[in-house]
């Protein structure tokens, strides 16, 4: 008897190893895919940002196993565990959302990533507001553990462009301390 139910054959296939489950309705056919390259597929639209992206571009120091991405409009944190691994969406502003990302190709699965300085205006945007110059270059340094020489490093003029799509006094702050760096 053939079977016309396409969610009982997954059932079936998952329970044979054909196939893993992701998250309801979602499977993916390979065990030992990363999770990065399945997180716009869990939640979206969305990109992997904050931390996850920070430190793929080495920008602090920690290995990061929480896959963090951002998303627009929804108005809540999600986090879901999968055998693939754990996957926290956030939001941020919707005008900022679709500006400076790099889709990614690694073999046939393709992947949204934030630019360098976007992760880190997600990450700043998402953080208690500090007072001044000398208060933010400590959260960078002491807190997130950036080096200088790596925050010397980073495009002043896409953050200056991004501060204007965050309305953060974060992120404002940190295109102006940028630019004093760099002087």
């Amino acid at each position: 008897m053939l079977d016309f139910h396409p969610m009982a054959k997954l059932s079936r296939m998952a329970k044979q190893g054909e196939c893993f489950p992701i998250v309801r309705g979602l499977y993916e056919p390979e065990r030992t895919v990363p999770g990065y390259l399945l997180a716009g597929s869990i939640y979206g639209p969305s990109y992997i940002s904050f931390d996850y992206a920070l430190a793929y571009y080495n920008l602090i120091p920690e290995t990061v196993y929480t896959i963090t991405c951002a998303t627009f409009e929804k108005k809540k944190k999600k986090r879901y565990e999968t055998m693939f691994g754990t996957f926290i969406y956030r939001d941020v502003p919707s005008e900022a959302f679709p500006l400076n990302l790099k889709i990614v190709r690694e073999n046939e699965y393709f992947y949204r990533i934030a630019e360098p300085e976007k992760a880190l205006c997600d990450k700043l945007y998402t953080m208690h507001p500090v007072a001044n110059h000398k208060e933010l270059f400590e959260l960078l340094t002491e807190n997130l553990r950036i080096e200088k020489t790596e925050l010397c490093k980073l495009d002043a003029d896409k953050i200056s462009f991004l501060a204007d799509h965050y309305h953060s006094g974060n992120v404002r702050k940190m295109a102006s301390l940028l630019r004093r760096m760099k002087r």
